[in-house]
């Protein structure tokens, strides 16, 4: 059976959802049998490919970097998953949503040239932070702020096992 396809990004958040992926430790070992990390931020590969599997995406949708590469990868992935509870709601990136997105930069980099206002170097910042559902068809969520390693694990060995998670209460059910 061939290895399933697997990619992780982070977009507007504080990568916490990875930290715990990387919380899963020795089972890691027992991922990597099952699955190839095609695309992630904790590896060097800098195109997004073709015939994803599984994508796991952390943080909300927060400037048009975002935007145009969720929709290149909802194009090329089968399953697509909104990981943590900013992916899921907006949460924390959302709190800047009622504030112009003009006062939101200026208090940041204050008076002058401000980036991410048009589009530059800088990505432009989006007006307001997006959960994924938002901007794409979104497969499946693993809630949480960051989801727990035993959380990712029970979900991502339901996946590889070909089962589809529902979620129950504060954990995870397969059926």
């Amino acid at each position: 059976m061939p290895k399933v396809r697997l990619a992780t990004v982070w977009f507007s958040g504080c990568s916490g959802c990875h930290m715990s992926f990387l919380d899963l430790d020795e089972r890691l070992i027992e991922l990597a049998g099952k699955a190839e990390l095609v695309y992630s931020p904790i590896v060097d590969i800098k195109e997004y490919p073709d015939d994803v599997d599984v994508l796991l995406v952390e943080g909300a949708v927060g400037n048009t970097e975002h935007l145009h590469l969720l929709r290149e990868m909802r194009e090329k992935t089968k399953l697509v998953v909104a990981f943590g509870d900013c992916a899921v709601t907006g949460n924390v990136p959302s709190l800047r949503n009622p504030i112009p997105r003009e006062e939101v930069l200026r208090a940041v980099y204050g008076e002058g040239e401000v980036p991410g206002l048009e589009e530059g170097a800088v990505p432009k910042l989006l007006p307001q932070a997006l959960p994924l559902h938002a901007v794409v068809r979104v497969d499946r969520f693993v809630p949480g702020c960051p989801p727990s390693a035993d959380r990712i694990w029970k979900f991502l060995q339901g996946l590889l096992a070909g089962r589809r998670p529902e979620l129950v209460g504060a954990d995870l059910r397969f059926g």
